[in-house]
Formats: C-alpha cells, sequence, structure tokens
C-alpha cells in the first residue's frame, strides 16, 4: 500500500510549485556593472545600486568642479524664499518621520529616554514629551 505525503514540501510539489525560495538575484552596480561579491559596499535605492567605487568617483568629481554654496537668503528675493518654502517643509516632515522611527525603533528595544535625550542633547523629560 503506498502511502501519500501531507507535508508542505508534498502539497508544494503536487501544485506544481517548488517549496524552496528563489534564488536571490545578485546585485550589481548600475553605474560600473561590477557584482556585489567584488566591492566592499553597494549602495541600494529604488530600481539603482551604485558601488562604493563608484561614489569614490563622484565625490572626486565634485570635489574636482567645486560645488556651489547654498545662496546666502539675504540675497534670494521674497518669492524666491516663499517658493522654496514648500519642499523645505517636506524635507523638515521626512526628516523628522525618520527620527521618530528610530526612537519608536530604540523604545521597542528598550532604551531608555535618558540614553535618547542624552543622544539628542536634550533632557530625559523633553524626549519623553516629543516622542511619547
Amino acid at each position: 500500500m503506498a502511502t501519500r505525503s501531507h507535508s508542505a514540501d508534498g502539497a508544494a510539489r503536487q501544485a506544481g510549485r517548488s517549496s524552496r525560495k528563489p534564488a536571490r538575484r545578485k546585485l550589481r552596480c548600475s553605474f560600473c556593472g561590477r557584482h556585489e561579491e567584488v566591492v566592499s559596499k553597494l549602495l541600494t535605492g529604488p530600481r539603482v545600486t551604485i558601488c562604493d567605487r563608484c561614489v569614490g568617483h563622484c565625490n572626486d568629481i565634485l570635489e574636482a568642479e567645486g560645488t556651489a554654496p547654498f545662496a546666502d537668503l539675504r540675497e534670494l528675493s521674497d518669492a524666491e524664499i516663499l517658493a522654496s518654502l514648500k519642499s523645505t517643509r517636506a524635507a523638515a516632515e521626512s526628516l523628522q518621520a525618520l527620527l521618530c522611527e528610530r526612537v519608536d525603533e530604540l523604545r521597542r528595544r528598550e532604551v531608555s529616554w535618558a540614553s535618547i535625550g542624552g543622544a539628542l542633547d536634550i533632557s530625559r523629560q523633553a524626549a519623553w514629551e516629543r516622542f511619547s
């Protein structure tokens, strides 16, 4: 008498699916094409990756060309400053959300308010009031 396996592996095979996870695609730098195994670091973003070597090349280019400093607010017109407020607010809100996310994670790990406040150069009480 033949017996059938009722395990998840057997059910997956019967359904024509493999129970193994698909192999993770190896990442490569979007700029130079080097694979993740041959670079020290590989930074990923939405649909793009860049290796530490390419970042180094970018930094060299920027240093050689120099970068334009931020404009002195006193040199900008009222219209230019007003036009920049929306993007400035969006950037500030994004950073605030990132800060809150990190504090939430630290609290999840039971890191004290005193430690969080110390890292932010504020009191324990101020950290608790701001983030709880």
